[in-house]
């Protein structure tokens, strides 16, 4: 589907076309009833002249002056082509004159007018009046002569309608091409605010609302840009301040423990180095979940990769601990599944999760990962028949520092990873989520 089917202005196009064309048709129809109209009231007025001028004929001067009157009507035919046709008969129906060849469907004695056929192929408007107690007449205009103007009409609109809808898509297509460029300008900032995209919003074109648009959708993209970049400024410079001296209380442990002091000492000291390393990556943990979800829905910096690649290297490293730990590690992977998305942050997330199962599961447990696709989308998931994650927690392990209920003594970790996890997730347009299973616990990220 071209990018143009998809478009608004597309849309607008093409209802103008139609639009155009239906109120085309509706004025061919209105023209075609009122032309038709008008020759049946010329033919109405033409022939309640012609029969008021020969019921003057009969009664001036009788019924053979009438009979030769309507015959040498019928032997002229008019430069206008509108023949007329007359009946003259008595009271029995036998013709005295006229070119008729029977007494139509109307009633004298009221002088009934209306649409009767004239030989085979064509009608005319007659009218019926009654001269005398035995005699009567019937006099009619010809329609057939309005055919050529009709169709005449209906071809001028025919082609001059097409000329006409195809002006109003050939404009419309171009003015709808000019808008979409210009409002691509701010889908392009919007997809990767850089400077120079951002510089070319600032630039007014026509000065219209379009541009007022451009230039408030390139304020509002700077500032955020701006907010951006002060926050990972200060955020760097925070993570900075605070990992250099942790770094150097590591390394005075370090100087420390080589001096070789009491049992106790360094038990203390290798127990305080533990914390300090545990400090730094919860720090660099919090950053990089605020990171992801400053970053939701942003587009920028996101690539095409191999996603089945990145799992099969992730299993393989993870396949060797599994061996050390006496895990059962199993993975099904479907190849060729391509996702677009930074593909070191996603694969953070799957050894988050891979961290946590080999964490909780017992030796000898089950760990399985498989990566499958269903209506083009990736489905991760990662199993196991550890001992699964209670319902009432499900909604809450994805909170930071949040260990399920797990005491100091259990098994380390800060909390964060899958907090972390989750941020990933959500910055790439992916839900990650506890799915129910029978035995242990199930994570799917899709």
């Amino acid at each position: 589907m071209s990018p143009y089917s998809r478009s608004i202005f597309s849309r607008l196009v093409w209802g103008a076309g139609i639009i155009s064309t239906v109120l085309l048709v509706a004025l061919w129809w209105t023209t075609h009833q009122t032309v038709q109209t008008t020759l049946e009231e010329g033919a109405r007025t033409q022939i309640d002249i012609d029969i008021a001028g020969l019921v003057d004929i009969y009664a001036t001067n009788g019924r053979a002056e009438l009979a030769t009157r309507i015959a040498d009507r019928v032997a002229v035919i008019p430069m206008e082509g509108n023949t007329p046709h007359y009946f003259l008969s008595d009271d029995k129906g036998a013709r005295i004159a006229g070119d008729l060849e029977q007494w139509p469907a109307l009633d004298p004695s009221v002088s009934e007018s209306g649409l009767i056929p004239i030989g085979e192929n064509s009608e005319g408007f007659a009218r019926a009046v009654q001269l005398d107690r035995e005699l009567r007449l019937v006099g009619a205009r010809g329609l057939a002569d309005s055919e050529p103007l009709l169709q005449r009409i209906g071809l001028v609109f025919l082609f001059g309608g097409a000329v006409l809808v195809a002006l109003v898509v050939l404009l419309g297509r171009l003015a709808a091409a000019r808008l979409q460029r210009r409002i691509e300008r701010i889908n392009v900032a919007f997809r990767d605010p850089h400077a120079e995209a951002l510089s070319s919003l600032a630039e007014p074109k026509d000065g219209d609302e379009i541009d007022e648009l451009t230039a408030h959708s390139g304020a509002a993209l700077a500032r955020v840009r701006n907010l951006m970049e002060a926050y990972r400024d200060t955020s760097d410079q925070l993570a900075h301040e605070i990992r250099t001296p942790l770094t150097h209380l590591d390394n005075r442990l370090v100087k420390t423990l080589r001096e070789e002091p009491e049992a106790a000492v360094a038990e203390g000291l290798v127990a305080a180095r533990e914390d300090i390393r545990r400090l730094v990556q919860t720090l660099e943990s919090l950053l990089d979940i605020a990171s992801s979800k400053a970053r939701k829905g942003d587009r920028a910096g996101l690539k095409d990769f191999d996603m089945s690649a990145m799992v099969h290297r992730i299993c393989d490293l993870y396949s060797g601990s599994a061996e050390e730990t006496g895990h059962a590690f199993k993975w099904r992977i479907e190849g060729g599944v391509q996702f677009t998305g930074e593909e070191w942050q996603l694969s953070r997330v799957l050894t988050n999760l891979l961290d946590n199962a080999f964490k909780y599961v017992p030796a000898g447990g089950r760990i399985e990962v498989t990566l499958e696709t269903q209506a083009n989308r990736p489905i991760l998931t990662v199993s196991d028949n550890g001992p699964g994650i209670a319902t009432g927690e499900r909604d809450r392990i994805f909170e930071r520092f949040y260990r399920g209920g797990a005491d100091e003594g259990d098994v380390a970790g800060s909390g964060l990873g899958l907090a972390l996890a989750q941020a990933i997730a959500e910055r790439h347009g992916l839900t990650l989520q506890v799915i129910d299973s029978k035995v242990g616990s199930t994570f799917r990220l899709s």
